[in-house]
């Protein structure tokens, strides 16, 4: 039996119901379905007493009928049954489920993927170290998470300025800080400083691609390469929210496999309706010219705010002569009242009759004195504003230009005025300060400094939406600073920064580009933005625990190092609780047999990684030795003096 004559079938059965339905026979859909799934005993008999609808709605399980209250709801809702049409989506266009129904009409559609309800354990601190990642569930193990995420104790103080560097005496709510740690911990531990004090994150995290790239900075498990980036960026997004001000921004770079679960992504953690542009930038003159399909040259740059305000305006380059957009570009009709004096006619033959290509009417005679209007003008056509626009540009200093008998009219905002920022911009895009350049741009200013670092992004491009959407004196910050490019910027720039990274190359390049900062340095924007050096920042670590351990492991050169380390792991205690030393006693052979490569992934993999770093809760404690000006400054770090 089709599904049509079976609707009939039911319609029939049911029109004398009129809790079911109207005069003129029609079913009240809504009503069956709230009985349907509510199993009313009423409508239950009704189908029951006819043998197809019973056929097809009920299942015989150990003897006993069940009915499938959901396929018999899709059945009743579906577009499908009438009478010129079998298609069950005639009236409707958009996404659906594998059961037909439609996305849109569920509040509960998100992004799903494996291990989304667990946390990395993390541990990665070389861009080399490819380990298969420990996912900690928030509802299974939520003591673990707990431990994992408390505030760290910090270690390591130094304040660099023009003099060079310097022991800390005191820390300033307004110093700037580079800090070295697990970026994600590290963002715990600034929750607790700096909750909604930051006025823009700028970050430019690992990318996912979906094919294995030499260069790859994302090296983590690759069975599970997807679900662990999206849980990887799905905690530090997290977190990032809660530092944002109310009306902070966060900005985030990605390639072209990754932008799509991005953007989702962060409509999760921020909301759709934050969402701000999906900004794109030419980044380089010399796309892979090896590619067979398309030779990309652009990246994609996510921005949401906390919470959108959409009368805030960002800042974008600034107009200048030339910069004429068209006013009849719209598609309302209506008239607009223009004060003399604030139309300027370029029309060679003197005459000013409008034509019909731009549909533009003059409502009042024009009388021209020196090319303005002398009098009041009406027009009627195609605008793209409304009156109190106008009225409002036009005591802003926007004048208006017809340039040919057609009335092609275009609107000139004072020179020196700001525009919002492109979708698209590159090296032609050009500020009145500062122009936009590309990766090129930002390899050879590193190689100027001495600065050995790969996939830097240009100071240019930073600056681009420092200067957008901050002023002077707010924060800005970036969890994975790589060289130290926004870091650098915000100096410049006369910012706040807040600069975290987990790789060992943030203690030596990062911090020696920042130096060369303060210096006065004269590459990137230092000349557009009349930089000539001055400020300072402070450095601090998180204070390691196994993290010591790791690095130890990594550096060994010789088994025998390996055993001592191994000795003294077990005797801290700080093991991985799947983890029987008597065990790995009894497997000597075997383990002994393993590369020294191996042998350290292991030693690696025995480590307790929620113990990395040492919790602030512990910073008295004797085991960890954190000497009186650490504690002190830790103490200060989170305002506890």
């Amino acid at each position: 039996m089709d599904n049509l004559h079976l609707y009939h079938e039911l319609e029939a059965l049911l029109r004398n119901d009129s809790k079911y339905c109207m005069d003129d026979g029609t079913l009240i859909k809504a009503k069956i379905v709230e009985d349907a799934l509510n199993l009313q005993p009423d409508l239950l008999k009704y189908i029951l007493s006819h043998a197809e609808l019973k056929a097809n709605f009920f299942s015989e399980v150990s003897e006993t009928l069940v009915f499938d209250k959901v396929k018999f709801q899709q059945f009743v809702i579906n577009k499908s049954f009438l009478p010129d049409s079998y298609t069950a989506y005639k009236n409707k266009i958009g996404l659906t489920d594998q059961e037909g129904r439609f996305i849109s009409e569920s509040r509960e559609v998100v992004l799903a993927w494996p291990y989304k309800d667990c946390m990395l354990e993390g541990g990665q601190t070389k861009e080399d170290t490819k380990r298969n990642e420990v996912f900690w569930s928030e509802s299974l193990a939520p003591d673990e998470i707990t431990r994992l995420t408390e505030p760290k104790a910090l270690t390591g103080f130094q304040l660099y300025d023009k003099k060079g560097a310097h022991k800390v005496k005191h820390l300033s709510p307004t110093d700037n800080l580079l800090i070295k740690g697990n970026n994600l911990l590290a963002l715990f531990s600034l929750k607790e400083r700096f909750p909604g004090k930051v006025k823009m994150i700028y970050i430019d995290p690992p990318y996912y691609f979906a094919k294995n790239k030499a260069g790859d900075p994302f090296c983590y498990n690759s069975n599970f390469k997807l679900s662990t980036w999206l849980v990887f960026m799905r905690d530090r997004l997290r977190v990032a929210n809660e530092l944002l001000s109310k009306d902070g921004v966060l900005l985030c770079h990605i390639k072209e496999d990754g932008v799509h679960w991005l953007k989702v992504l962060m409509e999760e953690v921020f909301g759709t309706d934050n969402f701000v542009e999906t900004f794109i930038w030419k980044n380089t003159d010399n796309p892979d010219s090896l590619s067979k399909k398309s030779r990309s040259s652009v990246e994609y740059i996510i921005c949401f705010e906390k919470r959108k305000d959409a009368s805030r305006e960002y800042v974008g380059k600034e107009t200048e002569n030339g910069d004429a957009p068209l006013l009849n570009s719209g598609n309302s009709v209506h008239e607009l009242s223009f004060p003399p004096k604030t139309i300027r006619f370029n029309i060679p033959d003197g005459t000013y009759s409008a034509g019909k290509p731009d549909r533009v009417e003059l409502v009042t005679d024009v009388k021209v004195v020196n090319h303005l209007n002398k009098n009041k003008v009406v027009l009627k056509g195609e605008f793209k504003w409304g009156q109190q626009m106008l009225d409002d540009e036009i005591a802003s200093g926007t004048y208006f230009l017809v340039k040919s008998n057609k009335f092609s009219i275009r609107f000139q905002r004072p020179q020196g005025t700001t525009m919002a920022p492109e979708k698209f911009f590159d090296e032609q895009y050009l500020s009145k300060a500062i122009g936009v350049g590309t990766n090129e741009d930002a390899s050879t200013h590193l190689k100027n400094m001495g600065i050995n670092f790969s996939f830097s992004k240009p100071e240019s491009v930073v600056a681009y939406f420092v200067r957008a959407v901050t002023k002077e004196d707010d924060w800005v910050m970036d969890f994975f600073v790589g060289s130290g490019t926004t870091a650098a910027v915000a100096m410049k720039m006369k910012r706040r920064f807040i600069a975290v990274d987990q790789m060992d190359y943030i203690g030596t390049e990062t911090l020696k580009r920042l130096r060369k900062v303060i210096e006065g340095e004269q590459g990137g924007i230092s000349t557009s933005v009349g930089w000539q050096g001055g400020g300072s920042f402070v450095y601090c670590e998180l204070a390691k625990s196994n993290a010591l351990f790791m690095d130890e492991i990594n550096a060994a050169k010789k088994d025998d190092a390996l055993k001592d380390i191994w000795k003294r792991m077990q005797e801290t205690g700080n093991i991985n609780y799947k983890i029987n030393p008597a065990d790995i006693a009894e497997s000597a052979e075997d383990f002994n047999a393993l590369s020294l490569a191996d042998k350290k992934r292991f030693l690696v993999e025995c480590l307790d990684k929620n113990l990395l770093y040492i919790p602030v809760s512990e910073v008295d404690s004797e085991e960890y030795s954190i000497d009186a000006e650490d504690k002190r400054l830790t103490q200060e770090f989170y305002n506890k003096i």
